[in-house]
């Protein structure tokens, strides 16, 4: 029934493989800690939302979830190193759009396979993208912004968690869409994007909003256009991508739980439950959906759908747009 449903669904024939996998369970798993890696440095919205739900997580399995951080190459050297683990259910990494869409679209040397390397279990949340300036800037809003660019192509930077992120590809997006030019700079993270753009070391910062946010909130970075399906009650005066006249760039950032390919369904279904259990407490919920995000707590089966539909958008949108990593 799993594997006619997921047929269906015609997610991918990795992705079947994976779910279905005939490997045996450990019947008596967790029986020791779990690694969670997060593919990005320490602060970013990856790192937050891992680290609200791996406590109770752990609670739930009877056992620690460790949340360790690996960042670099854009989420890829992380997201590599949950591929190559042992399909016991020890090692498991957070999987994002720029883990499982942006990065291998726009990477040819992505050392994994989206469909055939990973596990997936469940998505957490999605959460918005907002594009944010340094308050010492001479716009405060997305037309100032999008005039100031305009009219001096080159002069302004903007930071990105990194080569092949969400956001990097998202603002690549935007400046072909715009006819505008601003110069790249990747991190390893969120974290150090955002110390640098608060700090005034870069102009401009594209980033999920949850890690942006509480800068926004002590008026310490500027925001001038999100990515999200309305706006956002918490920014009433920031208009969305859409509102602006570009609905292509108004793509949220998904953040769930992926293991190695061959992962026992009885592992995933295990994980699964207990990670849907966490996200129905009111306490954790309202943790997650007070930085803006939207509980996601879907099947296996939906998770590996929207990878492959993401995955499908962004490598339609880096071919279109001739987008290289260089860029």
């Amino acid at each position: 029934m799993i594997r006619r449903n997921f047929l269906g669904l015609a997610i991918g024939a990795g992705l079947l493989a994976a779910l279905g996998s005939p490997a045996l369970a450990q019947s008596g798993y967790p029986a020791k800690p779990i690694r969670l890696l997060v593919p990005f440095a320490a602060g970013g919205t990856t790192d937050l939302i891992a680290r609200i739900v791996a406590e109770p997580l752990g609670r739930e399995l009877g056992q620690t979830v460790v949340v360790e951080n690996k960042g670099g190459g854009g989420g890829s050297i992380g997201a590599a190193d949950t591929a190559r683990a042992t399909p016991d259910g020890y090692q498991l990494g957070v999987a994002t759009v720029s883990t499982t869409a942006t990065n291998p679209a726009i990477n040819p040397d992505i050392p994994y396979d989206v469909a055939r390397d990973f596990t997936p279990i469940i998505n957490i949340a999605a959460t918005p993208n907002v594009i944010a300036a340094h308050p010492g800037q001479p716009f405060k809003d997305y037309k100032g912004f999008l005039e100031a660019v305009k009219k001096s192509p080159g002069k302004y930077a903007y930071a990105s968690p990194g080569n092949g992120s969400i956001t990097h590809l998202m603002m690549e997006m935007f400046k072909l869409s715009t006819g505008t030019d601003m110069m790249h700079i990747p991190y390893r993270g969120s974290g150090p994007a955002l110390n640098d753009a608060v700090a005034g070391q870069v102009p401009i910062i594209f980033d999920n909003l949850p890690s942006a946010f509480p800068f926004i909130q002590d008026r310490r970075l500027t925001p001038l256009v999100v990515a999200a399906p309305q706006r956002v009650p918490a920014l009433p005066d920031v208009p969305t991508f859409k509102e602006v006249g570009l609905e292509p760039v108004n793509r949220m950032a998904y953040y769930g739980i992926v293991g190695p390919k061959d992962l026992p369904r009885e592992i995933v279904d295990k994980i699964n439950a207990a990670t849907r259990k966490v996200l129905q407490d009111p306490g954790i919920r309202q943790r997650i959906e007070a930085t803006g995000s939207i509980i996601q707590a879907g099947t296996p089966e939906a998770f590996a759908a929207q990878m492959k539909e993401e995955l499908a958008v962004y490598k339609d949108v880096v071919v279109k747009q001739k987008l290289t990593l260089q860029q």
